[in-house]
């Protein structure tokens, strides 16, 4: 299991500071650059890497920290966080990390987390041993899988994960993340598994190993991770959900929205209205990967978009809020014929007897459907962690709320058509009448037999698209 170790300090650690850290193994040590020179990896005299740093991060954002890592990060202020991962398979990589850390601390007054691993010595990493032929991040790398050994207690959607995803998907690999017992994953970080060919693999008291998003019980063969029993696996005791309720609800929005490609365009507006009417303030902060490190700012974040549309390539942004109202999204921009579209995934959390403001949503899809170019809005309620963290246990579907179409897409079905697509029950009409955007209320949250009627509703269009 690797371990990882983050210095939190006040000051940046400059580049003198920097080295000075590194040699905390010696200096029969060499230093290597990896991911595009944002990784400095100190490898044996024979290239084996045995630790990697990532660039430093100035955290802004109020609370990324302690979210991450736990009450025994919290600052006061901003900080730098740099982070030191030791590799598998050298029993003395670990110690090297911690030193390294420690070092960063100590010189520039700041923290560690885990606070127990730092410390200053020196480090002595025995001779001998092949050059890892695994890329950076990676712990084992087989013909079908490339394999990352997590400790953290919350697997975040971090700059050396999302590298990974960008190394090993090409070669044609799966990706698995192993984890120990209670190990939970931030809800980027699960989406980011979810889109692509990946599993979480947790360690199990009674089975091995199970997959800690579907349950399956799994083994090591042929290279990878895979279920026991095939198409028909069996469901590890410890992906029960706990016997005691807690009451503990989320709300999610899905919100797709279509703006023309102009210079004028500025992103990030639907998703600053809906958290702001939800939760009564705008995003914290932004950034393309975790911990979010820059304040909000929907300039800035439609420029990374511009630039990265430019090269051909979506961007992809985890979002904030601040620490006494627990929000979380992703949030997506791609080029298409149809123009530049932004998919936003939002949820928040709400703790037992907490208000969920159900009645505000159809306030927030007239505005996004008359100033943000809104195309779809999908609402939903789960019981689930308030935390908004993901935990290697079952907890119940979503159940869809609502569905909104906006004007363009009513205009596409056909106005009559598109009201007449739940006949049970007439939608709610949102703008002027000559150019409507249409809200479908499906349910309250709590009743199943809304993705019926949902299916239904999908299964009416999907009709209406054929015969034309």
């Amino acid at each position: 299991m690797t371990q990882d170790v983050i210095a939190l300090t006040p000051q940046m650690p400059d580049i003198k500071t920097l080295l000075a850290a590194l040699h905390a193994g010696g200096p029969d040590l060499r230093v290597n650059q990896a991911g595009g020179g944002a990784v400095a990896q100190l490898c044996t005299d024979d290239g084996q890497p045995l630790v990697s740093v990532e660039a430093p991060r100035y955290l802004q954002v109020p609370g990324e920290a302690e979210r991450l890592l736990g009450p025994t990060a919290r600052a006061d202020g901003p900080v730098w966080w740099t982070e030191a991962r030791a590799i598998t398979g050298t029993e003395e990589a670990g110690r090297l990390a911690g030193s390294i850390a420690g070092r960063l601390a100590t010189v520039l007054g700041g923290t560690t987390w885990p606070r127990e691993a730092a410390h200053t010595d020196v480090v002595t990493v025995p001779a001998g041993g092949d050059a890892a032929a695994a890329p950076a991040g990676v712990d084992v790398l087989t013909g079908k899988a490339g394999v990352i050994l997590q400790d953290r207690p919350l697997v975040a959607a971090t700059t050396w994960l999302t590298d990974v995803v960008r190394t090993t998907l090409p070669t044609g690999r799966e990706l698995h993340i192993v984890t120990l017992p209670g190990t939970r994953l931030t809800l980027p970080a699960r989406t980011v598994l979810e889109r692509i060919p990946a599993r979480w693999v947790m360690r199990g008291l009674d089975c091995g190993y199970y997959d800690g998003l579907t349950g399956a019980v799994l083994h090591w063969h042929d290279g990878h991770f895979t279920p026991v029993g095939g198409n028909t696996p069996r469901i590890a005791n410890a992906f029960q959900p706990p016997p005691a309720f807690s009451g503990e609800r989320q709300l999610h929005l899905s919100l797709r929205t279509i703006h023309p490609a102009d210079e004028h365009l500025l992103l990030g507006g639907a998703l600053e209205h809906a958290w702001q009417t939800l939760t009564g303030a705008p995003p914290a902060g932004w950034a393309s990967a975790e911990p979010v490190n820059v304040p909000w700012s929907p300039r800035q974040l439609t420029e990374l978009a511009r630039t990265r549309a430019r090269q051909s390539m979506p961007t992809w942004l985890v979002v904030v809020g601040a620490p006494d109202r627990t929000a979380i999204a992703t949030l997506r921009v791609v080029r298409t014929r149809l123009g530049v579209e932004e998919h936003t995934s939002m949820a928040l959390g709400y703790t037992p007897g907490e208000t969920i403001p159900v009645d505000s949503l159809p306030d927030v899809a007239e505005t996004l459907a008359a100033d943000h170019n809104l195309a779809t809005m999908i609402t939903e309620l789960r019981t689930a962690r308030a935390d908004l963290t993901v935990p290697g246990h079952h907890e119940p579907p979503p159940i869809p709320l609502s569905l909104t179409l906006g004007p363009d897409a009513v205009a596409d079905l056909g106005p009559d058509h598109a009201r007449n697509a739940l006949p049970d029950a007439a939608p709610l009409q949102l703008g002027p009448a000559a150019r409507p955007a249409l809200h479908y209320p499906l349910g309250t949250g709590d009743d199943p037999a809304a993705w019926q009627r949902l299916r239904e509703f999908d299964a009416r269009l999907k009709s209406r698209s054929a015969k034309e």
